[in-house]
């Protein structure tokens, strides 16, 4: 699989032109309002695009009367959402790839629509893969409009052709593996990221019920393969050592109970207030749901590429930030993780058990920003991480 290196968003919401890094462990931490969630959900469109889904979730969102920003812009300026991600093949330096889509309104002339598509649908504009090894960029895919082309593994352009509809990404309709290996490296990395924005842990939430007894070794973004999940690391694995450090850090004297399965898994809690009773997932608090939840996310037998984080302390006890943050921090030394949040315990946690400092979101005249963001991409130094 291929790491994050960096992610460009332009366009979007309150991000007028950013270009940020991403390292293993990426904190941001700022007030609500800011625009941190537009950050993590720039990522998630990404993922849209690598699924096919790009414009119908940008018109979910309600069109691009809400999605394009609304600040101050140049006469004459396109309508356009322009979303990027560098990519890097693990402990392969020279070999990067950069995704690129841009997304913009049907084109129009004298209230009638041109081409295929309805009046105010999203459309792919433009979309770029390009490679890169030893310096030398190769582009692999450019489509500009209805037109493009594609190299294959031979080196030869193919047309687009007119089959990708101006609605469909190029990245998620090209699906052939062996012509096209790199494309298909950058979609299969892109759809395994995982996104963890809050969990449902009302009375009819996923994790308060049994689910198939199915190996799980990663946990869906929604959670309902949790109890599948803990039986995956207890009875196929046969190593619950850092669940059960993480929960116990957490709920000292607790004990997560983790029954063999048969048709369905389940787990329950002991609390050594009642040694002899297991609380099942029904009964528990919706903060110890939610953070045995993060524990799935963070611990399971085999993590994601890239797991994000959006203000995963919801409805967490202060208590629970610091073996939270433990737990983040023993996660990016398996993968990459990345996290937005407005608590600023959680963030110094992270910094004291992970060394890395949190990065600072703030709003300009409506443009979000980071604190020490350069406009070439790159941090200003860190007397910090130089210390």
């Amino acid at each position: 699989m291929l790491a994050i290196n960096e992610v460009i968003a332009a366009g979007y919401r309150s991000l007028r032109h950013i270009r940020f890094p991403v390292g293993p462990l990426s904190v941001f931490v700022g007030a609500n309002g800011t625009g941190k969630t537009n950050l993590y959900r720039s990522l998630q469109l990404l993922q849209s695009a690598a699924s096919g889904t790009l414009t119908h979730d940008l018109a979910a969102e309600g069109g691009f009367d809400s999605v394009y920003w609304a600040g101050r812009r140049s006469a004459g300026e396109p309508v356009r959402v322009r979303l990027g991600v560098c990519l890097s093949g693990d402990g392969a330096g020279d070999y990067n790839l950069e995704y690129a889509v841009e997304t913009g309104l049907v084109q129009a002339a004298g209230g009638v629509v041109l081409g295929a598509g309805f009046k105010l649908e999203p459309q792919v504009k433009a979309e770029t893969l390009v490679y890169e090894a030893h310096r030398r960029p190769k582009k692999l895919l450019d489509r500009q409009g209805p037109r493009g082309h594609c190299l294959d593994e031979e080196g030869v352009k193919r047309p687009l052709g007119g089959e990708i509809l101006p609605s469909e990404t190029a990245l998620n309709s090209l699906q052939d593996a062996a012509a096209f290996p790199d494309l298909h490296l950058a979609r299969r990395t892109m759809l395994e990221w995982r996104f963890f924005h809050g969990f449902r842990t009302d009375a009819g939430s996923v994790l308060r019920q049994p689910c198939l007894a199915v190996t799980s070794p990663t946990l869906a973004s929604d959670g309902s393969n949790l109890a599948a999940v803990f039986a995956t690391l207890a009875h196929i694995r046969e190593d619950t050592d850092d669940l059960d450090q993480a929960f116990n850090d957490a709920f000292p004297g607790a004990r997560l109970v983790i029954p063999e399965p048969d048709r369905f898994a389940t787990f329950g809690v002991v609390f050594p207030d009642y040694p002899k009773r297991v609380f099942q997932p029904s009964e528990l608090s919706d903060g110890t749901l939610h953070f045995l939840a993060l524990a799935g996310a963070l611990l399971s037998y085999r993590l994601p590429p890239f797991i994000a984080l959006n203000e995963p302390e919801t409805s967490l006890h202060p208590d629970l930030l610091e073996p939270l943050a433990r737990m983040i921090v023993a996660a990016s030394r398996r993968t990459q993780v990345w996290l937005v949040t407005h608590s600023e315990p959680l963030a110094d946690a992270i910094a004291r058990h992970g060394g890395v400092s949190p990065r600072r979101v703030v709003k300009q005249k409506g443009e979000t920003w980071i604190d020490g963001l350069r406009l070439s991409g790159d941090f200003a130094e860190d007397e910090n991480e130089e210390a």
